[in-house]
């Protein structure tokens, strides 16, 4: 269960601010003084009220004034907290634990080729990494892990726990997040022989139970989201034949108004917003940026451009194979690293320090548009060239500049199969000022890609995390403005 909200200690009581001390000696003055009043001297009966009327006089005098009532001290706090959760506040639901919580207990059973207890671990970040003194400063490698390119919604869920516009008040909430690990949840169930139910099972157990939940019923989940680790191919199964790949969760009849954030979105799917894979840098504090942030801006380069990947035999004229041969070939401009040979995991030393090498970086199409290199690319201030319009059109448009052109180079696949030697001609046409201010774009954006972990102060630096929630924050109040136009 969620944890119960602090009670703030009760007001003080402005109704009875006494000093017991000076009101002790009041009852005693006055005691002695009627003490010796003779019902015959109506005098002294005179002299006690005139002395009665003192006493209080001098006591009010020396008396400080009450503070002011509490309320206007609770009243400035609400009103800076507004201030910096204007768009709204976050409701997190506590799903049931297999859901979420169970999966990452049972990591070792949820792929089938290994265990993903170590790509889970630390909040999603996994375990810390190593062997990145050539190319990382000293200081800097503890913020360094090895975190694995589908470990979003962990690494979301951890951060929303201590979000700063969560609420535990589902009434005060402008949104309602559903931290459900759809895609750990799938991924034991895409290959081998279960069926289309198995693949389902989980996001259909997640709909019924936030369906009976009180916000659900009051906006049929149009001001709730979730985030989905894998890429929304995984999700958009279209029939209930058991050799169909992935889960048919998106094209579920409750899922119809939830908003989704996800690594990969549909071009054609306005519920879908994608954000940035997760890279191995996750900053610990604002000068951690900054120096990473100067490291990049001023790295000696020796290569023209770089190619990080390997070939994917099974797939016919494979583009990647094509890229591969040409990095070959051109041995004096580009950088190689053939994942078939060298260890390509999570944003691998040998990875890192080729792009930190290179001016620029080939990105070709991952398992969908888009390819978690290309961010292990800009990392390291290297320029992305991309060859699909597909991988940076209508993508992270709340994380990174909309004149994609402005920090990469896109040259069209279908043109580089018919002459490779057109990539290296395209890019020897940028000048050292082009390349430069390039990228400076890519280092001035740089915070909008990292993810720090849960209760880091970044000072003045939004991470994409903080990015995502801004951005589901302001739509789903414009949304609520909207309906009440409408009447």
């Amino acid at each position: 269960m969620l944890p119960s909200t602090p009670q703030p200690p009760p007001p003080p009581d402005h109704h009875h601010h006494h000093h017991p001390k000076k009101s002790k000696e009041l009852r005693t003055t006055l005691h002695s003084v009627k003490s010796h009043i003779s019902a015959h001297h109506c005098a002294w009966l005179s002299a006690t009220v005139l002395l009665q009327l003192l006493i209080i006089l001098f006591l009010s005098r020396a008396s400080p004034p009450p503070p002011p009532p509490s309320v206007h001290h609770h009243h400035f706090e609400s009103a800076d907290e507004d201030r910096t959760c204007k768009n709204g506040r976050i409701y997190v639901y506590d799903l049931p634990p297999m859901l979420n919580k169970d999966l990452l207990e049972n990591c070792h059973d949820i792929d089938p080729w290994s265990s993903r207890c170590t790509a889970v671990s630390n909040g999603g970040f996994g375990p810390p990494a190593t062997g990145l003194a050539a190319v990382v400063p000293g200081n800097l490698t503890p913020a360094w892990y090895w975190t694995d390119m589908y470990a979003a919604e962990v690494i979301y869920h951890d951060r929303m726990n201590s979000y700063k516009c969560r609420t535990l008040d589902r009434n005060q909430a402008t949104a309602f997040y559903i931290p459900f690990y759809a895609g750990l949840a799938v991924g034991k169930f895409l290959w081998f022989n279960y069926t289309s139910k198995h693949r389902d099972f989980h996001a259909a157990e997640m709909l019924n139970w936030v369906s009976d939940q009180d916000p659900w019923k009051k906006s049929n989940g149009s001001d709730h989201f979730i985030m989905l680790g894998r890429l929304t191919w995984d999700f958009r199964r279209l029939t209930d034949d058991n050799g169909e790949w992935g889960t048919k969760f998106i094209y579920m009849p409750l899922m119809k108004n939830v908003l989704r954030l996800a690594v990969e979105k549909s071009q054609w799917d306005d519920l879908e917003i994608s954000i940035p894979y997760p890279t191995s840098f996750h900053p610990r504090s604002e000068p951690d940026i900054r120096q990473w942030q100067t490291l990049i801006r001023t790295r000696k380069r020796s290569s023209l451009f770089t190619f990080v990947g390997a070939t994917r035999k099974k797939i016919r004229n494979d583009f990647r194979g094509v890229l591969m041969n040409y990095c070959k070939s051109e041995s004096a401009a580009c950088r190689l690293v053939d994942c078939s040979v060298a260890r390509c995991y999570d944003g691998a030393p040998a990875i890192l320090e080729a792009f930190l090498d290179s001016d620029f970086c080939l990105q070709p199409k991952g398992d969908g548009f888009t390819r978690r290199s290309a961010f292990d690319c800009m990392l390291a201030g290297s320029i992305p060239v991309f060859f699909w319009r597909g991988s940076f059109e209508y993508q992270y448009e709340w994380h990174l500049p909309r004149d994609a052109l402005s920090y990469s180079v896109f040259i069209d696949h279908g043109n580089v199969r018919n002459d490779t030697s057109i990539i290296r001609d395209a890019l020897e046409k940028y000048s050292r000022a082009d390349i430069e201010r390039m990228r400076e774009k890519i280092v001035d954006f740089l915070p909008r890609l990292l993810y720090s972990r849960s209760n880091t102060d970044l000072g003045s630096v939004e991470d994409a995390f903080d990015i995502a929630m801004d951005g589901v924050l302001r739509r789903f109040k414009q949304q609520k403005i909207d309906t009440k136009l409408k009447g």
